[in-house]
């Protein structure tokens, strides 16, 4: 893993919606080729975080900076830019539903337009196979794919242009166990093949065990933990024990066993 000037970097935002603080001086650092996990309860500013490394929403306080570039305050063409050097996987995919695969896949390559007509076939197809999908699928409408399959779909748009940062917003979510295994280890091994760095927001446990370097749990309004599975998940705070406790009843013994032996490592 490159622990050198990181991807994204965070910096004493504070973030208020109307008029309810979301974040108070909170500072996160991603580093290039890790999995940065965000966990936190409901309302506790997750999805907004993401927002913030998105540049879709903006802090009354702070700076967001990623690939350098502070997302607030920079040029249209150079955000611009910036914003073609990461990918964003939606929770529920985000197709258009009046598209199908292939022209799904195809519309950040139309968007640019500088990528010859002649090319745009190709890389989409490459792209299908790289996610594990047929040629046949790139005929098909969304309503037609299975939930796994709408995933694989959107991540092959999110990653058409060959991002070296990928965005996940719950990326198991609403996935069968088996489904979701799959697509887990369909993430890992395009982390590896491209290089990825990863930022994911996920409540699913086995997700979180399977792919994160590092979690930022969120919790009173700030990052209440920061650091490996290992040593967030036995910090002493009431979310953190819920979320780690309160899921083992359903985790798969591969998660258990590593949960537990996390529990050791940092005894």
């Amino acid at each position: 893993m490159n622990t050198g000037l990181p991807i994204i970097d965070v910096q004493r935002v504070t973030t208020v919606l109307g008029r309810v603080v979301i974040h108070r001086q909170l500072s996160l650092q991603v580093r290039a080729g890790e999995v940065m996990a965000i966990i936190g309860g409901s309302g506790s500013g997750k999805t907004t975080l993401l927002r913030l490394m998105l540049g879709l929403e903006r802090p009354v306080a702070g700076r967001v900076c990623v690939f350098g570039h502070e997302l607030a305050d920079g040029e249209p063409e150079v955000l611009a830019r910036v914003r073609n050097r990461w990918g964003v996987l939606f929770q529920q995919g985000a197709l258009f539903s009046s598209l199908n695969v292939f022209e799904n896949v195809a519309l950040p390559l139309r968007e640019l337009k500088n990528v010859p007509s002649e090319m745009i076939g190709e890389l989409v197809m490459h792209k299908l196979e790289q996610v594990g999908l047929q040629a046949a699928d790139a005929r098909k409408r969304p309503a037609e794919l299975s939930g796994g399959m709408i995933k694989r779909v959107a991540l092959a748009r999110a990653l058409i242009l060959d991002p070296p940062l990928l965005f996940l917003d719950e990326p198991t979510a609403g996935l069968d166990p088996a489904s979701s295994k799959q697509f887990v280890r369909l993430i890992e091994g395009l982390r590896d093949e491209m290089k990825l760095t990863v930022v994911m927001v996920t409540h699913d446990v086995d997700t979180l065990f399977a792919l994160a370097d590092r979690v930022a749990a969120l919790a009173d309004r700030r990052l209440v933990a920061v650091g490996s599975v290992a040593e967030v998940a036995v910090v002493e705070h009431p979310f953190i024990r819920d979320f780690f406790l309160g899921h083992q009843a359903r985790w798969d013994e591969e998660s258990l066993r590593l949960f537990r032996q996390s529990l050791r490592d940092c005894a």
